[in-house]
């Protein structure tokens, strides 16, 4: 009976670990999919700037909204989100919130509250949904007395962002019609395995077009990284880990000063860059990159249109049944990210947050004696923050 019990036991520890292997793909290739569709439009809709966003952010209140809705609304978020059923969603998003708060080496932090009217009831059943996959906390608010809430609001996202993310909430965009307000934020801070020398950081040219050159502030390394010259990207790649080696920044070079436009149209493939990244090999590389601070505000409501989430923001369409007690016809007025980032020598600091607002109608080391890699990143460049193979934060530096 022992010798039974003990095989039944280890049949279950090994479907279990399957199963969290298929929630993690599920996660992973959604995310992926997600992230590339809305880089995209936003790096389209800013061609000029420096840009800054966290899909993953995204779309954990989008997730949240899908088991709110019903109908074609609830098809249409989990196709976004790239979610099958409301009960992978749940254990897909339980599972990867648990991992992230566990990554080694950085602090990696996500929080999640929904702001419900006063005299209003959340139900019940999405409470309990929310506050087990999400570890939403849950507060009626007088969104009448616009100030007062936008503060409250704000002052929430700042202390869940290190202060980083200010303003999140305008006080315009709240009123008697504001049912419930959907609030998510993601924090991350790592330091570099290997920081770069503060001494050996000196001002370079930075091409930001073939006729505009700028100074900019650039640090400097040669160490040993993850590294590859993409056919496939037209480009050079460098991963560069940050302590505990669960997370990493990788860095995507053109190989033209004007080749970042060719590059975002390539990396609307969504596994094109992990395709790239599975084939790197650890070699000796001369690292310039420049110190950077981005901060992006994203009008999601504009945004996600794009990438076909469309029916949250009709008053008819939306269909968010399960959301309030006894309330119908609630929809998504507002919907927007702030995110920012700075990299230094030290390390990385990324954060973003995101409000939807809803209203009612009315290492090893390997000695190499080739000549070390040149990664000279003195033109506009893309990089991506990730834990393990999830994608938290991405963007494109241009200019200082």
């Amino acid at each position: 009976m022992k010798r039974l019990l003990c095989l039944c036991l280890l049949s279950l520890i090994t479907l279990t670990s399957a199963q969290e292997k298929s929630l993690e793909n599920y996660l992973h290739d959604g995310n992926n999919k997600f992230t590339a569709k809305l880089f995209y439009e936003i790096a389209k809709s800013n061609p000029n700037e420096n840009v800054v966003l966290s899909a993953y952010s995204v779309m954990t209140p989008l997730a949240q909204l899908a088991l709110a809705s019903v109908g074609e609304s609830h098809d249409e978020l989990l196709d976004a989100i790239g979610m099958p059923n409301d009960n992978i969603t749940k254990a897909a998003f339980s599972s990867v919130n648990s991992k992230l708060r566990s990554t080694k080496g950085v602090t990696l932090n996500t929080a999640s509250k929904i702001y419900v009217a006063d005299n209003y009831k959340i139900n019940a059943q999405f409470a309990a949904a929310t506050r087990d996959t999400f570890g939403s906390e849950i507060q009626n608010i007088n969104f009448k007395l616009q100030k007062e809430a936008a503060d409250e609001v704000n002052t929430w996202v700042e202390n869940q962002t290190n202060n980083r993310i200010k303003d999140l909430v305008s006080p315009d965009s709240l009123n008697g019609d504001t049912r419930a307000l959907l609030v998510n934020a993601i924090y991350f801070k790592g330091t570099w395995k290997i920081p770069f020398n503060k001494l050996a950081t000196t001002d370079k040219d930075f091409h930001v077009t073939k006729e505009i050159v700028k100074q900019v502030p650039t640090m400097y390394s040669k160490d040993n990284y993850k590294y590859t010259d993409s056919k496939e990207l037209n480009a050079q790649v460098l991963e560069i880990p940050y302590e505990g080696e669960e997370s990493s920044c990788v860095f995507v070079l053109p190989h033209e000063i004007d080749g970042i436009q060719e590059l975002e149209e390539k990396l609307k493939d969504p596994s094109i860059l992990d395709k790239v990244t599975e084939n790197m090999d650890e070699v000796e590389v001369e690292v310039y990159l420049p110190k950077f601070k981005i901060e992006t505000t994203t009008d999601l409501k504009e945004t996600l249109p794009k990438i076909d989430v469309k029916k949250l923001f009709s008053p008819q369409d939306a269909r968010l049944d399960n959301l309030l007690e006894n309330v119908g016809n609630l929809y998504i007025d507002s919907a927007i990210q702030k995110a920012f980032i700075e990299v230094n020598e030290e390390g990385a600091e990324a954060t973003a947050a995101n409000e939807f607002g809803i209203r009612t109608l009315s290492a090893i080391v390997v000695e190499n004696v080739s000549p070390p890699k040149l990664f000279k990143a003195d033109k506009p460049f893309y990089f991506v923050v990730k834990s393990g193979s999830l994608a938290l934060f991405n963007g494109v530096f241009r200019s200082g």
